[in-house]
């Protein structure tokens, strides 16, 4: 499980123009990826997450794009896997399909008619639902949830037998999902001991069900605010996660947060990455209109300094 670093940006929610000059302009920067978040329901405006990815597949030709992450038990897989497989051809195959549970929203799962407590279930299953749509032709499947036979999804990916699944999460159950099925991990929120113990876990999980871990990527959504010092990168980033996620995020700042000058903040990412991490997918949280120049800072201040090993 060992890659060079890469780096990609997780995108906030802009009018449409300004959102493409951003992506633009990250592909020209050198970031590897550019990511969305994916919810039907939350607390700040989101766009729908594939909408708005297949949107920057005319105006790149070298950025991956990435769910972080979707949340697959909200949808029918096979409507997912469809629109999955369109999304990978119309980018050349450069799609990466994060998916997690979610559930921290519950009038989310109302309003969408899942029960909230089958989520793991059901993600678990629609996992290998969507796998089987996008290799078989004809597939047939026999599940809990969901159950087709001699049915195809045509065009198929481009990247065969499917796109990489990176499966998001830190609770145990998410490590063995992880394990067992992804083709790499996303974490958020935690420290880089828990980050190199969840390596382990997964590894574990993946010997346990016969897996080869070969080519897994271990990435790390990244809540990073740089500043001109701690204090006032801290008071940032505290305001914007807490109004994002409509809790106080005061004490999570010393433990979970990269914040700071960028000597400060490539004190903590490297030890991400001695824990394990080869990609970090960087969420800038500073307030919506300053993150292109959040953005620019990074690629001149941080990922030149962290990129060679």
């Amino acid at each position: 499980m060992s890659d060079p670093t890469r780096f990609g940006a997780q995108l906030r929610s802009h009018p449409p123009e300004r959102q493409w000059a951003i992506v633009r302009r990250l592909e020209e920067l050198g970031f590897d990826s550019v990511w969305s978040g994916d919810h039907v329901a939350f607390n700040v405006p989101m766009h729908e997450s594939l909408t708005v990815l297949a949107s920057y597949a005319p105006i790149t030709r070298r950025l991956r794009i990435g769910t972080c992450v979707y949340l697959l038990a909200l949808r029918g897989p096979a409507v997912a896997a469809k629109m999955t497989a369109t999304l990978d051809v119309l980018t050349g195959g450069r799609f990466i399909f994060g998916v997690g549970v979610g559930g921290e929203i519950a009038k989310e799962w109302e309003l969408c008619g899942v029960p909230r407590g089958e989520r793991g279930a059901r993600v678990t299953e629609a996992i290998d639902v969507v796998r089987t749509l996008w290799r078989d032709t004809p597939a047939t499947f026999e599940g809990r949830f969901t159950r087709f036979k001699d049915v195809s999804i045509d065009p198929k990916p481009v990247q065969r037998p499917g796109p990489p699944i990176w499966l998001g999460g830190r609770s145990e159950a998410a490590l063995r999902r992880a394990g067992r099925q992804g083709d790499g991990w996303i974490s958020y929120v935690v420290g880089p001991e828990r980050y190199r113990e969840s390596v382990a876990r997964i590894r574990e999980a993946a010997e346990a069900a016969g897996r080869r871990l070969d080519g897994f990527a271990c990435a790390h959504l990244t809540f990073i605010t740089l500043g001109r010092d701690y204090e006032s990168a801290r008071a940032t980033w505290v305001r914007t996660l807490s109004r994002r996620y409509a809790q106080d995020f005061s004490g999570l700042a010393e433990k979970y947060g990269i914040i700071g000058t960028p000597d400060q903040c490539l004190e903590r990412l490297e030890r991400f990455r001695e824990a394990g991490c080869t990609y970090f997918i960087l969420d800038t949280i500073v307030d919506h209109e300053e993150q292109p120049e959040h953005l620019e800072r990074i690629a001149a201040e941080i990922l030149p300094r962290l990129a060679p090993r």
